[in-house]
């Protein structure tokens, strides 16, 4: 038997299959595609592919549906991935440029993913381990009180209260910082952080804590700690969920019903690793069981990284069934990736 034509007929079937939800029969082939052999012959090829474990009779049903195997080898060798149109990438650019501020711009990316694919959207904030300082804001409280803004090269703004320490003759109370005063340190900080990452930070601030000298040694210190602390927490990762009722159209298809998917996606923080493990180059494809998470292995996820200057912050993905249209998802998630790495703060 051609390879190429049992690959033919895989595709056809997976293709009929996401198309019609129905178990795909060699008469329905003969009557849709142009295989150019004869009905017996494609019988004979569905039957191989069905020992190679490519494709599998659902209960009694004279038709066949792709396995996880099946769908690997049909994403694996798949020539192209469809285009979006014009209008499409139109409506995305505009759709996301039109957002006010970091949180918009994730929901809007999150519900067209969702309105593109029909399925569950998964938007991953961008992580504050992968951010730079972009700006640092200062702001008095009360005595011995700061709020320390601090607004990452990505959009992400995050605020933390600082206690400052005892003044320098030991007397109760914080110091107590004029507007020239903290106008100057906030300088400082701002200018030592510009262009650097967060492995470059502690070094960077050291040089502001010595610059300042002893009366405000003790503050700028406490600053840049809880600058770094900030930017290194690990368990601030944030996502946008959409679509998760689309699910409901699919539920059939689920074997085990819904409930388990649903569960799963309530597990954010093992839904991010799974997220960051398949954000390299490109877009990744976990098709069921290749998905160790319980409540997916009856779901396949389409994934990719988005970040700014070639820099991977941050991943946003697709999950649905098994039974979904792989090139038309693989072609949602790579655009609205690229275009929200475009409309992320420079």
């Amino acid at each position: 038997m051609s390879e190429v034509r049992r690959f033919e007929v895989l595709r056809a079937i997976v293709e009929d299959y996401v198309t019609t939800r129905e178990p795909v029969g060699s008469r329905m082939l003969t009557e849709r595609h142009r295989l150019g052999v004869s009905p017996a012959t494609i019988r004979n090829d569905m039957a191989a592919l069905e020992e190679a474990g490519y494709i599998a009779q659902p209960h009694t049903s004279a038709g066949r549906v792709p396995t996880d195997a099946g769908y690997r080898v049909f994403v694996d060798r798949l020539a192209e991935v469809r285009p979006l149109n014009v209008p499409q990438k139109r409506a995305i650019e505009t759709f996301l440029s039109e957002a006010v501020d970091l949180d918009d711009v994730l929901t809007r990316a999150g519900r067209l993913i969702a309105q593109l694919t029909g399925q569950v959207a998964v938007v991953q904030y961008p992580s504050l381990r992968r951010s730079g300082l972009r700006h640092l804001e200062l702001v008095p409280v009360a005595e011995g009180r700061l709020l320390v803004v601090v607004i990452t090269d990505t959009g992400r703004v995050e605020q933390r209260f600082c206690e400052l320490p005892l003044r320098p003759d030991g007397t109760d109370g914080g110091i107590v910082l004029d507007d020239i005063t903290l106008g100057e340190l906030r300088a400082r900080f701002n200018a030592a952080a510009a262009g650097k990452r967060l492995r470059d930070l502690p070094t960077a601030f050291a040089g502001v804590v010595e610059a300042v000298g002893p009366e405000l040694g003790g503050v700028a210190q406490a600053v840049a700690d809880l600058v770094v602390d900030t930017l290194g927490e690990e368990g601030e990762e944030r996502i946008v969920l959409a679509g998760t009722a689309n699910l409901a159209r699919s539920e059939a298809t689920f074997e085990q019903g819904l409930s388990p998917v649903l569960e799963a996606l309530e597990e954010q923080v093992v839904l991010l690793g799974l997220l960051t493990e398949m954000a390299g180059d490109g877009v990744g494809v976990r098709i069921g069981h290749e998905n160790r998470l319980d409540g997916l292995t009856e779901t396949s996820v389409v994934a990719s990284g988005y970040g700014t200057d070639g820099d991977t912050v941050a991943s946003l993905g697709s999950i649905g069934p098994t039974r979904m249209d792989y090139p038309g998802t693989i072609a949602s998630v790579r655009a609205v990736a690229r275009y929200l790495s475009r409309v992320l703060p420079n």
